[in-house]
This record gives C-alpha cells, structure tokens and sequence, in this order.
C-alpha cells in the first residue's frame, strides 16, 4: 500500500469514528430532533404509489409509533 492509500484510508476511518460519535451525541441529547428528522426522511417515502421497496425502507427508517393514549410513557401511574 502507498502512502497516499494509506492516508485516505487513516482519514476515512476518522471520518468515520466522528460521525459515529455525532450521530451517539445526537440521540442522546436530542431524542425529539431525532425522531422529528426520521419523520421527515421516512414520510416521503411511505406515500402511496410508490415501490414495495421504498414502503418498506420507510417502515425501518420511521421511528416506533409513541404511546400517549395514558400508560406506558411516564411511569408514574399507580
């Protein structure tokens, strides 16, 4: 391996490494942007009309549904 390989390789996985820790920093201090940012990439593709494939990348991509209806969210029933 030459050393101009070497050093996209050494900046690819540092590119990595720090987008990896962005994305670990994000979740857990912005969980309402994140899930906000998820609706918006998965809407598009869950509308009608669209192939199979792209329903169902939407459904992986699309954040489990919030549970408001009164139990479950706040634990602080009885």
């Amino acid at each position: 391996m030459d050393a101009g390989t070497s050093l996209a390789l050494q900046y690819a996985v540092i590119a990595a490494a720090v987008l990896a820790s962005a994305v670990y920093v994000l979740r857990r201090q912005a969980p309402t942007l994140v899930r906000r940012l998820r609706l918006a990439l998965a809407a598009p593709l869950a509308r009608s009309g669209r192939p199979a494939w792209m329903h169902a990348l939407a459904r992986r991509i699309a954040p489990p549904p919030v549970n408001r209806g009164g139990c479950g969210d706040c634990d602080g029933c009885d």
